[in-house]
């Protein structure tokens, strides 16, 4: 072990960050460059674009449940997440490498369109990114201690994450999107392939009570923990279906079934109290709580990553395409910028006076808030700028803080399933964003719909995560669950 990990040093935070980094990197460069390649190179429609979006939830669905599953019970390599994070970073590269060539490789297979290409381009990416995602978040919490130490652990590697997220931006903004896609691809394989090499992984997960990641969960067990998730399950079941058959459905009956079973659900975890409970029914509610207040954020970040080029393009009529993809990767340029830099600065001390779920939701308020100014003043890229600024203190705040406080809550020993069940409540909410709401944007002929989304949905999860204990409230608290 490096004496650097040993002593927990702020050198090791950041060589802990860097294969996540390169996740998150990739992430970048998708949310700059996708939208933009597949409305001005190829010509899909938003609803189309909506489609392929779509094909990352799935795979996060699909991709972090399981490779988190698997990596608690796991060991090869010389490691228990180092395998995952070895394989979604060469595979992620490589599809990085096929976004500027879609049109080629549909024309090789001699397809008729390339909606079907490009979907099988971003599914494949998506999967990539979400087989390396889970255990370069899973082995932060395996390598640090609960407490101060796992929360420096999130915040560091948002920092370090988010720098280089701004790096990406840049380079979208200065050199062009193509520019982008090659130099992430780079960078990609060598924060994914190296550092984990660099960091020692524990051979066995002690859990909360004494266990192991020997303990199996069934698949009852993971669908009764994400219980609040249910209703966006249902849609997303539904709304894929719909969109692929392409079946009519007269009305919105369904989608109205779903969103009342969602609040009901979301509201049955958030108002139960856990008087009486043993400490793993306590954990498991509080895991409840946390995906209920979580699952909003996401349909409201979401759909701003995936239409805000669409709002750009409402709003400011006169600017051309590669205009209009400059002023969309500067806007993601500056909510990236202070992300990187508010979580270290600015969360981390706060947290420690007043805890990490009280930060949390007023950051989200504030982003909510910065939402509503752009519906109303975000007319010109100045106006915009500023606003995702402000913005940028929640999603610093939603990349962070989420991971530390939900991992204070679970079976340490099961880390890995735990981290991919959280993950649903991000996943299932993009695709709501990406079917429901391309739907309504691509049939509404006011794009400000897009930011009333934003706010609304922001503003109930601000309110929901008042409802959510914190395990460490306050600096005294979080010392006391340092020690481990």
């Amino acid at each position: 072990m490096l004496a650097i990990q040993q002593r927990l040093t702020k050198s090791f935070f950041v060589l802990l960050s860097l294969p996540a980094t390169a996740m998150g990197f990739a992430l970048s460069v998708q949310i700059s460059a996708l939208s933009w390649i597949l409305t001005t190179k190829y010509g899909l429609d938003i609803h189309d674009v909506g489609l392929v979006w779509a094909a990352g939830p799935i795979a996060g669905i699909l991709g972090q449940v399981v490779i988190g599953v698997i990596s608690d019970g796991v060991w090869f390599w010389g490691g228990r997440r180092r395998p995952f994070i070895l394989v979604g970073g060469v595979l992620a590269a490589l599809m990085l490498l096929a976004l500027p060539s879609i049109d080629v490789i549909s024309a090789a297979m001699g397809a008729e369109g390339i909606l079907g290409v490009a979907i099988a381009v971003a599914l494949t990416l998506d999967l990539a990114i979400n087989v390396s995602f889970n255990p370069t978040r899973s082995v932060i919490a395996d390598v640090t201690p609960e407490g101060v130490a796992r929360t420096k652990g999130y915040t560091w590697m948002q920092t370090i994450s988010g720098t280089f997220g701004v790096l990406a931006y840049a380079i979208g903004a200065i050199w062009g999107n193509v520019a982008l896609i090659y130099l992430g691809a780079g960078l990609v394989l060598l924060f994914s392939i190296i550092p984990p090499f660099f960091i020692e992984e524990p051979k066995e997960l002690a859990g909360n009570g004494g266990g192991t990641a020997e303990r199996k969960a069934s698949a009852g067990e993971m669908l009764r923990a994400i219980r609040p998730l249910w209703g966006f399950l249902a849609y997303a079941v539904y709304g894929m279906t719909v969109r692929l058959s392409g079946i009519e459905v007269g009305g919105y009956w369904v989608e109205g079934l779903c969103l009342a079973a969602t609040v009901a659900l979301m509201a049955e975890a958030l108002f139960a109290s856990d008087a009486g409970l043993s400490k793993e029914a306590a954990g498991a509610l509080g895991f409840r709580k946390v995906l209920a207040a979580h699952s909003f954020t996401w349909v409201g970040v979401q759909t701003m990553f995936i239409y805000m080029f669409a709002f750009v393009q409402f709003r400011m009529p006169g600017v051309g395409d590669d205009e209009m993809g400059r002023v969309v990767s500067i806007s993601f340029l500056v909510l990236n910028a202070v992300g990187a830099l508010v979580p270290v600065l600015l969360l981390e001390p706060i947290t420690e006076r007043i805890g990490r779920v009280r930060t949390h939701w007023g950051s989200l308020a504030l982003m909510a808030a910065a939402y509503v100014g752009i519906l109303f003043f975000g007319s010109s890229p100045m106006a915009i700028y500023v606003l995702m600024a402000v913005a940028g203190i929640g999603w610093g705040a939603i990349v962070s803080l989420p991971f530390a406080i939900m991992s204070q809550k679970i079976d340490q020993g099961r880390m890995g399933m735990y981290m991919g069940l959280f993950n649903l409540s991000v996943v299932l909410p993009q695709l709501v964003a990406s079917l429901g709401v391309g739907e309504a944007v691509s049939r509404t002929a006011d794009k400000g719909l897009i930011f009333i989304i934003c706010a609304a949905t922001l503003a109930v999860s601000a309110l929901a995560w008042t409802f959510v204990k914190d395990e460490a409230g306050g600096a005294t608290s979080q010392a006391a669950g340092g020690a481990h």
